[in-house]
């Protein structure tokens, strides 16, 4: 294989993904401070009452409602009638923080009506109107049902513009889940996957959707199509929401709007049982296809082993023997350079001062003995769809959150074997296996593979040898070790066959 294309390879991988080893990928969940919070856990007959710190006065005093279910518990902010957060209990706590999510427009300043083990309900009222607000979770899903019903008090009649935000979400550079954030609009004549980070409007929208690394808020309104928007607030923060068409409320009539919510895990699964069209929220950008039938085959192969990482390994074989072919040629290959190599050193002592014949000499030296100088490149070049769509779908997994594999704790997560006392300078202070294991079978791979050279050429492929397992090693070292494992998996049965070719007169 070219040397040099394989340089310009690891620099794409470097530039592409390095980033991720530098993130932290575990989204810490932060103590809130309030003046109140009333838990209702589902599970239990009898709510707690936590009395938080007193804030200064400069700072708005909120109520929050704590709304425990088994698998979320869901922060309301009493005034808004809001969703601020909600903690996902799945293997692990995550937290995805909405901060005004579902919040009605308006300076309205909602109390609490009622709360019991399926609902929560606010109510607002003054002399021109009345607002009641009621969520309904369902026992054995994640879906919510919103209701919002507006009176008109007044002996006037008046324009109601309704609107609701599904969220606001945090851009600032020290979020941790900024990277994943993303925004679904569909149920029209098209599907857009947006980033969070520009303004977007579109008139043709059924129904709306956020998601972070592994968890999801959608939100379709019963009835017509709607306007969805993604609305810049400040360089820091971004608005997701709805904004449907007016309406002239006469006085002593009243009018409702009805909501279906989706919010949980972003599993296909859980989401087409309650409604297929949104699962299409899930999406792994350029190689979505890609990504999304090695995920189906990932839970395949789980359903037959029951282990994440057995799973992964299988997948690794089955992904190995389908390029079989490609690799026994590239290997073939490599070893028909490394017989043709002492000619091409002749031929560069002998025409180092003629480059354009010393080009046009190796090449008849290529097609005299059939000697595709790219042909060793073309299984990594086939890899790297595979690996790039495989390393979407894995850090996006929530059945990869906390499963365990030998010594892995969290194949989602680094494979940290233990914690050093100090920092080691772009690994950190963990121990990661698996990626340094990678790096010594690549080392020994280019070790048996390398072409015999003399002079500078030997030079070259010496720190090559060097040079490429260490970046490869750094650049894995912080990526998630289900990943990882995928990849030495594959590298080791490469590895082996390659002793065996090289073995072969």
């Amino acid at each position: 294989m070219d040397k040099r294309l394989v340089l310009a390879i690891a620099l794409s991988l470097l530039i592409m993904l390095s980033w991720s080893a530098l993130v932290n990928k575990t989204q810490l969940i932060d103590n809130k401070q309030v003046t109140q919070s009333i838990a209702l856990n589902t599970s239990s007959a009898s709510p707690a009452v936590v009395q938080a710190p007193i804030l200064s006065p400069k700072e708005v005093v909120k109520e929050l409602i704590s709304f425990k279910q088994d698998n979320r518990e869901i922060i309301f902010d009493v005034a808004k009638a809001a969703i601020t957060e909600v903690i996902f209990k799945v293997k692990l706590d995550h937290s995805l923080p909405l901060v005004d999510g579902f919040y009605s427009d308006g300076n309205n300043l909602f109390k609490l009506e009622k709360i019991n083990q399926d609902s929560i309900s606010f109510v607002y009222q003054d002399r021109n109107k009345q607002i009641y607000k009621e969520f309904h979770f369902s026992k054995d899903s994640y879906s919510i049902e919103l209701k919002i019903q507006t009176r008109n008090l007044s002996p006037f009649p008046f324009l109601l513009t309704p609107r609701l935000t599904l969220g606001v979400l945090d851009l600032s550079p020290k979020n941790p889940q900024l990277r994943y954030y993303g925004v679904f609009m569909g149920g029209g004549e098209k599907n857009w996957h947006l980033g969070a980070g520009k303004e977007f409007a579109s008139q043709d929208v059924k129904y709306i959707g956020l998601r972070d690394q592994y968890f999801c808020a959608i939100v379709e309104p019963v009835g017509e199509a709607s306007n969805g928007y993604i609305k810049k607030l400040n360089a820091q923060r971004s608005e997701v929401g709805i904004q449907e068409r007016e309406i002239n409320l006469k006085p002593g009539d009243q009018i409702g709007q009805l909501y279906r919510i989706y919010l949980g895990p972003q599993d296909s699964k859980t989401i087409s049982n309650i409604k297929p069209g949104w699962s299409a929220i899930i999406y792994y950008g350029t190689f979505d296809f890609i990504a999304q039938l090695l995920l189906q085959l990932l839970g395949f192969f789980y359903s037959l082993v029951h282990n994440w990482g057995l799973a992964i390994i299988i997948l690794s074989l089955v992904v190995y023997l389908a390029l079989f072919p490609l690799t026994l040629k590239q290997m073939r290959s490599m070893k028909e350079m490394q017989l043709l190599q002492p000619k091409i050193e002749a031929l560069r002592n002998e025409l180092k001062n003629n480059p354009q014949r010393l080009n046009k000499e190796i090449m008849e030296l290529y097609k005299e003995h059939k000697v595709n100088p790219l042909g060793g490149c073309l299984p990594l070049l086939l890899q790297m769809p595979i690996f790039f769509a495989l390393y979407q779908a894995l850090i996006r997994s929530v059945a990869l959150r906390g499963a365990k594999f030998l010594w892995i704790k969290d194949l989602s997560a680094p494979d940290h074997l233990f914690t050093l006392k100090n920092s080691i300078p772009f690994l950190g202070n963990h121990i990661n296996i698996l990626p340094i294991l990678m790096a010594i079978g690549m080392f020994v791979q280019q070790k048996i593979s390398m072409a015999k050279a003399t002079g500078e050429a030997a030079q070259q492929q010496k720190m090559m040898s060097v040079i490429m397992p260490i970046m490869f090693g750094v650049i894995f070292y912080q990526m998630p070790s289900g990943l990882v494992l995928y990849w030495f998996v594959n590298s080791a049965l490469m590895l082996t066959y390659q002793f065996r070719v090289n073995s072969q007169k």
